[in-house]
């Protein structure tokens, strides 16, 4: 009971609250959709933290829909050996990971610092980014750190086929009870996080950052300076 109760109800259940909870959102509360820019309270390290934060999510999903959603055998017919594969992820991941990593620490402290954008913060801003600091800190000491000096642990024959099974509504519980702990908690975590989108900024993710870096800048104007011009 213990296996399907984590790996079938919690999956199900958190799932079910981030699409139920999002579409909600989407249709009774369109204006908190995306997340209210805090560029005019603060410019450096938003700069800094921010594109290395979602740039470094980006990635993540990229890497995580290559391990856990394309099987095994589709890397073997492109004759793409484990060794190679485990070589890229545990640097691509590696990078991804420390890229997410640096960036919420980043956007943290900022969030805690600054006077102008802690004020404007609110207990779901910071849920959000320790929670998603969480989630990438134990992955990046998975691929980083487990993954180099542990074992070099094969998740594509358990991990992957479990989640790709929770989508035909077949769950395979119990190809998860003997995936070491670190794995689990991961993955609990980052379902933990599913859930709490509708209800955070996190909403956003569904918009990808693709343009950020060339995104006109915002322009703010004094209103005192109209003021002076008779407007």
């Amino acid at each position: 009971m213990e296996g399907i109760f984590w790996w079938v109800i919690v999956p199900y259940l958190t799932l079910a609250i981030m699409i139920i909870g999002s579409i909600y959102r989407f249709t009774h509360n369109q204006l908190s959709w995306v997340a209210p820019s805090t560029e005019f309270f603060e410019k450096k390290w938003l700069r800094i933290g921010s594109p290395l934060f979602h740039y470094g999510l980006l990635f993540a999903f990229v890497g995580h829909v290559m391990g856990v959603l394309i099987p095994l055998e589709f890397y073997h017919m492109f004759g793409i050996s484990d060794h190679m594969y485990h070589a890229f992820a545990i640097y691509g991941g590696g990078v991804a990971g420390l890229m997410v990593v640096v960036g919420a620490v980043i956007l943290l402290i900022r969030k805690m610092t600054i006077d102008r954008v802690r004020v404007h913060a609110t207990f779901a801003d910071f849920y959000s980014v320790i929670s998603l600091l969480i989630v990438a800190g134990i992955g990046v000491y998975i691929t980083l750190i487990y993954n180099t000096t542990v074992v070099e642990y094969e998740y594509r024959t358990t991990i992957g086929p479990w989640f790709r099974s929770l989508f035909t509504f077949q769950p395979q519980y119990q190809l998860m009870t003997g995936v070491p702990f670190l794995f689990q908690l991961h993955i609990i975590a980052a379902f933990g996080l599913f859930a709490s989108i509708p209800f955070t900024r996190l909403v956003h993710f569904y918009s990808v950052p693709i343009v950020y870096p060339f995104r006109a800048p915002q322009q703010y104007r004094s209103r005192s300076a109209f003021k002076r011009k008779g407007i």
